[in-house]
């Protein structure tokens, strides 16, 4: 057996007792002296032991520092990563630079089995408690993750909570903040012929309490050149639902209007705009709104937030 193998083999072979539900543990002085049985003692029947030190340096991997989930492989040695990175490496360990084969860390998958973590969230309000192979699935939908932000014009990476955001928004994006549940808002361009693919967000309007964001896009269904416009919520999709707003476009004594719900920054700009989920305007239909011999696009977008009783 290899070198490194004779460390997890003693950790196995140990009086240590597995089970699915949790971990019993029977220890004499010298394996109580072993960090992975310290590590393992300590976690019994405590909650929160994310906190401990020596669980996370079991549990992280050394390239990428985030915590490890089956399969989790060790090279020859006892050096151990995640699976992920084990691609990225070229089959070298990153600790010892020895050859990586398929070994697998069966002893820590078991130990990181039996443990129960806090969500990574708990600083900004998540109290629940996981094990540990489901604490990066409910990491994914816990309602107090920060939120993306919501601008549209250009990629950004920045990520916090509301009054970050709107703050950021604000002062980073130049954003309008419009106080007020209606709302009146003008998109002029001269030379709409050559907009294919655009999107627009210039104001936040806050109302009843919560932020709203107005999108515009200029796209293509199939072959046809749009417009569309929609609402955002600077929220959750559940608070979203309390929400109602119409939009109305017209000219020349015609009018298209449209109702929905708000739909939530959970979901991108993109998304909403692909599900097509708000007023869409054909082009043309645009520019006899405009008039002026349909050579500028002046559409006037009139709209209302109101909060279902």
């Amino acid at each position: 057996m290899a070198p490194g193998g004779i460390i997890w083999k003693e950790v196995i072979e140990s009086p240590i007792l597995f089970s699915d539900y949790g971990m019993s543990m029977t220890l004499n002085a010298e394996q109580r002296g072993s960090p992975l049985s310290k590590t393992s003692n300590q976690s019994i029947g405590n909650l929160g032991m994310s906190s401990n030190n020596d669980v996370h340096e079991l549990l992280e991997c050394p390239v990428c520092v985030n915590l490890m989930y089956p399969p989790i492989f060790q090279c020859s040695n006892g050096h151990t990563l995640c699976s992920k990175c084990k691609a990225r490496v070229r089959n070298s360990c990153p600790t010892c630079r020895q050859e990586l084969g398929n070994i697998r860390c069966l002893a820590l998958e078991k130990v990181a089995a039996s443990l129960e973590l806090p969500c990574q969230y708990q600083n900004l309000g998540c109290q629940d408690i996981f094990p540990y192979y489901c604490k990066l699935r409910h990491e994914k939908i816990c309602k107090y993750r920060p939120y993306c932000c919501p601008y549209a014009g250009a990629e950004c990476s920045v990520t916090g909570d509301i009054p970050f955001l709107i703050m950021h928004l604000k002062e980073d994006h130049k954003v309008e903040l419009h106080n007020g549940s209606t709302f009146k808002h003008r998109y002029v361009k001269c030379n709409p012929h050559e907009v294919e693919n655009a999107t627009w967000m210039s104001t936040v309007f806050n109302c009843f309490g919560r932020q709203f964001c107005l999108h515009f896009e200029a796209f293509h269904i199939g072959m046809a050149p749009v417009y569309m416009t929609f609402l955002r919520f600077m929220g959750d999709e559940d608070e979203a639902r309390q929400f109602t707003y119409s939009l109305e476009v017209g000219g020349n004594g015609r009018k298209l209007t449209w109702q929905g719900i708000p739909r939530s920054i959970r979901d991108s700009h993109k998304k909403v705009r692909d599900s097509q989920d708000g007023l869409i305007i054909q082009r043309n239909l645009a520019l006899f709104f405009s008039g002026n011999d349909r050579q500028e696009l002046k559409l006037k977008v009139a709209g209302r937030i109101w909060k279902e009783q």
